[in-house]
């Protein structure tokens, strides 16, 4: 028997070229190109390519990017909003041989000229809409040997009428570009593709690595967990530069879809657009699914034909699941962070929960779930012995994972990488349970977690319990310092326009549905800050508390 194992095993059969070609998203888009080169790739405003048309731009701006110097591993950064300029990039780089770098374009000047000097970037390509803010950054910034490409964007007023900051446009560098440009594959599927900063809910952002192996899986993984069919019409509402877009980009050349490109991410043009291009997906952060169950009625549109929805960023509040299914949209919670390239858990549907009231559904969609096909390990765990938690439902451990879409590790940061990605999973920092079910569903982060009396508090089951409240548009709750109790829930709450309540009335609204320990001693009303991929950032609440003492 070991014989044959062995020769098995013989030497000559060794990994080649034949038998062996590196896993990389790019090959989707030359697949797609060959098989349906007459589908409509992309539709923005008045604008409107086919397969054919994206594919001979990519490859003609990556010729171009070659030509202006770029060399194998050096990042291109990329500050535009969602058009098919921002689309291209998350190929054309790669193509290239560069890594794609993409910036949250409501960044302040002092974050992004620390992302300048974090990544080097040979190259910037940035829409003129933002030159403001990048010139702020750049004169900031200790790096500044990057050249500067600007995208105009005819469709938008502020990008249109800016001042150029570079010496090229974008649409020169597609037509000088050589359309016979002959882009290879990368040499390891181990070889950066993207460089993609956290969203700094925590401070200044990390930067993540992303490798071509996970980019291609991410995207393969998609399409069975959201049993997507070929062709779909997307509409993309997540951010591209966050995850590059929950690798949704990668996805859509995979399965020939149509993508719709948007920068107005109000409810007014989202339904519009649903409505418009028949929208079959769309993705968001639950600040938009809160945003188009706020919508006025007049406005929110109820469509006809199925449209599934994915959304992440945030445990959201069963009661805005609840309400969006009620306009008739199908929604799938996921879960993931930038150094898992996006979504790694899925809630998966069980039909047996169909027979469930509207409510308990909208509860169980609200759970985070169980691994998606190309995550190899989820679990919660103890963080001081490393066992698995009871799937009890109540007891609460760190969630850790292993996957072939993790990072490769954090850009210039040793420690830290080691730290995440030691004994043998990466550490999320999310604390959650495991129900009975094997689901498991996030009950905070490790540092949101609140400590009163020596009892554990969840601000998420806080902040669920603050949704239900009519009135009541946003909400977070974070630990204020308390001489008796050590902490107690603070709770900041953003009212629906033209609502009101007071402080009494919130709290009392709270000892209802919780237990007296967890409701909140006191409450801040206002604007709450949020990233623009939606994430409450509970670090400047917290410094909120600490100036105001």
């Amino acid at each position: 028997m070991a014989k044959n194992i062995d020769k098995l095993n013989a030497s000559f059969m060794s990994k080649r070229k034949a038998n062996h070609v590196p896993l990389s998203p790019l090959s989707f888009l030359r697949r797609t190109f060959n098989l349906y080169p007459d589908e409509v790739s992309i539709i923005y405003g008045d604008r409107k390519f086919n397969w054919r048309e994206t594919y001979e731009r990519c490859v003609k701006l990556a010729s171009s990017l070659k030509q202006h110097g770029l060399q194998k591993g050096e990042v291109v950064t990329v500050i535009a909003a969602n058009t098919p300029e921002m689309f291209e990039c998350q190929f054309a780089i790669a193509m290239a041989g560069g890594v794609l770098n993409t910036v949250n374009i409501r960044l302040d000047a002092e974050t992004i000229a620390h992302i300048f000097e974090h990544a080097e970037p040979r190259i910037l390509i940035a829409d003129t809409g933002f030159s403001d803010v990048i010139l702020k950054a750049k004169s900031q910034s200790n790096y500044k040997d990057f050249e500067i490409i600007n995208i105009i964007d005819e469709q938008d007023k502020m990008s249109s009428t800016a001042s150029p900051i570079g010496k090229y446009n974008y649409e020169q560098m597609v037509e000088q570009g050589d359309s016979e440009f002959n882009w290879q594959l990368p040499d390891d599927e181990w070889d950066a593709i993207c460089l993609n900063y956290t969203s700094g809910t925590g401070g200044l952002p990390k930067g993540v690595v992303y490798h071509h192996r996970g980019a291609y899986l991410m995207a393969m993984g998609t399409v069975p967990a959201w049993q997507m069919q070929m062709h779909p019409t997307y509409l993309y509402t997540v951010p591209m530069f966050h995850c590059n877009g929950w690798g949704h980009a990668w996805m859509m050349s995979l399965i020939a879809g149509k993508v719709i490109c948007t920068r107005q991410l109000t409810a007014e043009a989202i339904f519009g657009l649903i409505e418009t291009h028949k929208v079959t997906h769309f993705g968001g952060a639950p600040i938009i699914l809160g945003m188009l169950v706020n919508a006025h009625k007049e406005i929110q549109f109820k469509p006809s034909w199925p449209v599934q929805a994915m959304t992440a960023g945030a445990p959201p509040p069963a009661s805005i699941l609840q309400k969006i299914e009620e306009l008739g949209y199908t929604v799938m919670q996921v879960y993931g962070l930038t150094e898992t390239y996006g979504h790694v858990v899925q809630c998966v549907w069980q039909d047996k929960w169909n027979k469930l009231d509207f409510a308990e559904r909208a509860a169980r969609k609200a759970q985070q779930g169980v691994q998606f096909t190309h995550t190899e390990f989820v679990d919660v765990i103890e963080r001081e012995t490393n066992r698995p938690v009871p799937a009890d439902g109540q007891t609460i451990g760190e969630i850790v994972i292993r996957s072939n879409t993790i990072m490769k590790g954090y850009h210039k940061n040793e420690i830290d990488t080691e730290k995440s990605l030691s004994d043998g999973f990466f550490r999320s920092g999310d604390l959650a349970v495991r129900h009975q079910s094997g689901y498991l569903e996030i009950k905070d982060r490790l540092k949101d977690i609140i400590i009163s009396g020596g009892e554990n508090i969840s601000s998420v089951e806080v902040e669920n319990v603050l949704y239900r409240h009519e009135n009541v548009a946003f909400a977070a709750v974070v630990a204020k310092k308390d001489e008796k109790w050590g902490e107690t829930p603070c709770a900041f709450v953003e009212m629906k326009p033209n609502a009101s309540a007071t402080e009494e009335e919130i709290i009392s609204f709270c000892r209802k549905h919780l237990a007296g320990f967890k409701a909140p001693k006191s409450v801040i009303f206002g604007e709450i800050p949020k990233t623009s991929t939606g994430k409450i950032q509970k670090y400047i609440l917290r410094q909120s508390l600490v100036s105001s003492n």
